[in-house]
């Protein structure tokens, strides 16, 4: 039977809230390695509950995708190079179920669960959607990209302020 062409973004698979806020916290640090980041400057930047944000980082944390230090100098940062965590691993670890239907689990009560062959296919299609994932790195999605350190308010990649140089004019008309 052939498919009707329909476009790929007018199809929703969706993960969770919880996991698409996830993804956008390891980005925003991934974007800016060089410095932690606070949770506070994490929800404003993307206009999420704080409290919320704090549920999910506290995750990251115990998880050991993000690093969090608490007081003066404290703050967010990657525990680990953005080129070391997959995006096929950050899914599968903060998705609280990939069951696509009531027969992935155990607890199944369908009538065709013995014989039904739609399981079959739901599970080959969710595990190229794992798949095509796990191709794909955190720093594929940051890189050096100047247009998502634009969106998302940050200085680009790789720019250093210019140095300022600053003349003191003394008594007697001499520069320092």
């Amino acid at each position: 039977m052939a498919a009707t062409a329909t476009p790929l973004h007018a199809q929703p698979m969706n993960i969770t809230q919880h996991t698409d806020y996830a993804l956008r916290v390891l980005m925003y640090l991934g974007a800016i390695p060089e410095r932690r980041v606070t949770i506070k400057e994490v929800a404003e930047r993307f206009d999420i509950s704080r409290s919320h944000l704090m549920k999910i980082v506290t995750e990251l944390v115990a998880k050991g995708f993000v690093d969090g230090a608490r007081g003066k100098g404290g703050g967010l940062r990657l525990a680990r190079a953005a080129s070391e965590i997959g995006v096929g691993d950050v899914v599968r670890q903060m998705e609280p179920s990939l069951a696509l239907v009531e027969c992935f689990g155990t607890q199944s009560h369908c009538l065709l669960d013995p014989a039904c062959r739609l399981k079959g296919a739901l599970d080959g299609a969710l595990q190229a959607f794992l798949a095509a994932l796990d191709r794909v790195s955190l720093a594929d999605l940051v890189g050096s990209d100047a247009r998502l350190h634009e969106v998302l308010g940050l200085e680009p990649p790789g720019h250093q302020p210019l140095p300022v140089t600053i003349l003191l004019q003394v008594a007697g008309g001499e520069e320092r």
